[in-house]
């Protein structure tokens, strides 16, 4: 709330000043106090619109701040120009020579200015486009300020010449008001609300102060300008304007970048890229024309070859962050791929990738004798029972919740070396590796346990459902005297039969498929293996529920 009234009362000032300055070069006599009058408003009119939108940067934070501190910093730039002509009128009396230095400060107040606008303050951007858009930034800036030197400062260094100084000068500041206004035209469209004003504000305030520049300027050039004369008036007047736009931008925040923005960010890209381009083009020219002397063709060549090296160093950078991006990139979509989206646990394409991997580690183990207590790969598939009641009853919504609170507690049952993939629907599937297919059962008993033993939450309600699951488990190899002769499909495919006979069973218990044995009853395996297979099955009851 100060911030707010402090702005209005630099509102009010503003006006109050504009008032002072008008009547003083109307009423006043050509002289001394009519310069006095004219400059010292003119700079606390100038000083007016840099504590505004000074005042909005150190209250702002993130990409707002660096928006109004560039405003600032513009309005800076340009009071320092206006300290000059006090300089020259106050204290040396006498009339500010042309093609001075302190011209640049004019022109290149607007660069920050329009820097404040590229970053698109009504945006927030996310952290992909913050990192690639300064870099497209820094190349447009430095790409500005390439063509005031070369095209400005040729005319007023290298070679003198105040008609070529005045004309380029002219054409780029006119240019630089045309962006400008271009720019928040865009803006303008884009935005609604509070930053449709604020933007139609600024539009109004860039577009006034730009055509009373031309007409100012224009009238130095021709020797008809004066200190104190009527074009003060309405040139230093858009000053004013300025406070009362830092008075709308009060309390703007900028709205998150959606998908839509990305093309501004094409744009921005292209448009840095479109400058790059041009440098050759306009040294080419410069080597070219027979009109520009040879002292600044030189100039521009140099000028030219300079800019483009620091353009190069640029790219060089905005490259590596690409490549940066682009393996980031890669890397998040890779785990995208490989993970539920639900649970966040592994998924069939993630057992699909990595499963050869350690079918082939098992195979070595067993060719290479190792410890047979580490060496066994079990699949364990695990159904939730009766799930479609959960979403039947309670909805999909608890439904989710869960299997992923299901997800949490069969990840927590199972050792760090093991594979937990939901395999699909209320499906999941432990891969449990580095192991012994004699303590296959215990792992069970302990899934069983977990999802038994408590009672899910089902939120807010305070209530809570019983649920149990149902497991089937085989190991591979198949045959451990015989490592290659069944494949791990095959052993898959088993434990999932394996599944089935538990649901059959009555559910809530695992079922797991070995080998048929000497002297055990065995059950035959059709239409699975070459041969058949012969099956002996284990059996192991989970806890008891009311379920």
């Amino acid at each position: 709330m100060k911030t707010y009234k402090a702005l209005r009362l630099l509102s009010a000032v503003a006006v109050a000043l504009t008032a002072i300055l008008a009547v003083g070069c109307l009423a006043l006599p050509r002289g001394f106090a009519r310069i006095a009058v004219s400059d010292l408003t003119t700079a606390l009119l100038m000083l007016t619109a840099l504590c505004a939108f000074a005042i909005l940067g150190f209250t702002s934070t993130g990409r707002m701040r660096w928006f109004w501190i560039l405003q600032a910093i513009g309005w800076a730039m340009w009071l320092s120009d206006q300290a000059v002509w006090i300089g020259y009128d106050l204290f040396l009396r006498a009339k500010m020579p042309p093609m001075h230095p302190a011209d640049a400060l004019l022109f290149l107040a607007g660069a920050p200015m329009m820097a404040g606008l590229l970053l698109r303050p009504h945006r927030e951007p996310s952290m992909r486009s913050a990192r690639l858009g300064a870099l497209d930034f820094s190349l447009l800036m430095l790409w500005w300020l390439y063509l005031y030197v070369s095209f400005v400062v040729c005319w007023q260094y290298v070679s003198p010449s105040q008609d070529g100084y005045n004309r380029n000068f002219d054409i780029l500041s006119w240019t630089e008001t045309v962006l400008l206004t271009t720019i928040l035209t865009v803006f303008w469209f884009q935005s609604s609300g509070r930053w449709k004003r604020f933007y139609g504000g600024l539009w109004i305030a860039v577009v006034f102060n730009g055509v009373w520049f031309y007409v100012l300027n224009r009238a130095i050039e021709l020797d008809k300008y004066y200190t104190g004369s009527w074009y003060d008036i309405p040139y230093s007047g858009s000053f004013a304007v300025y406070t009362f736009v830092a008075l709308l931008g009060y309390g703007l925040a900028p709205e998150p970048e959606t998908a839509a923005d990305e093309s501004y960010n094409s744009w921005m890209a292209n448009l840095a890229m479109l400058g790059v381009l041009s440098l050759p083009i306009i040294a080419v020219y410069a080597l070219l024309d027979p009109h520009l002397p040879a002292q600044a063709s030189r100039f521009r060549v140099l000028i030219t070859l300079a800019t483009m090296f620091l353009m190069a160093f640029l790219l060089f950078i905005q490259h590596r962050r690409l490549n940066r991006e682009l393996l980031r990139t890669n890397v998040v979509l890779q785990k995208a791929s490989l993970t539920d989206p639900l649970t966040g646990l592994r998924n069939r394409r993630y057992f699909s990738a990595t499963i050869e991997a350690d079918v082939s580690q098992t195979l070595r183990a067993y060719n290479d004798g190792h410890d047979q207590h580490i060496r066994d790969l079990v699949f364990y598939l695990i159904d939730a029972d009766n799930f479609k009641e959960v979403n039947d009853r309670y909805g999909h919504d608890v439904g989710d919740k869960v299997l992923v609170e299901m997800a949490r507690r069969l990840s927590s049952s199972i050792r760090h070396s093991d594979v937990l993939v939901r395999w699909g629907g209320e499906e999941f599937l432990v891969v449990s590796r580095y192991t012994d297919r004699s303590e296959a059962e215990l792992l069970a008993q302990r899934v069983l346990s977990a999802i038994a033993d408590m009672p899910f939450s089902l939120g807010a309600s305070g209530k809570a459902i019983e649920r149990t699951c149902s497991v089937g488990w085989a190991a591979f190899p198949w045959f451990p005297a015989n490592p290659s002769a069944v494949s791990y499909g095959e052993v898959l495919t088993l434990a999932d039969r394996a599944l089935n006979q538990a649901k059959q069973s009555g559910r809530n218990r695992a079922v797991g498929m070995l080998p048929a044995a000497a002297k055990q009853p065995a059950i035959a395996i059709e239409g699975l293996h070459s041969k058949g297979l012969e099956v002996q099955t284990l059996s192991v009851a989970g806890p008891r529920t009311s379920v």
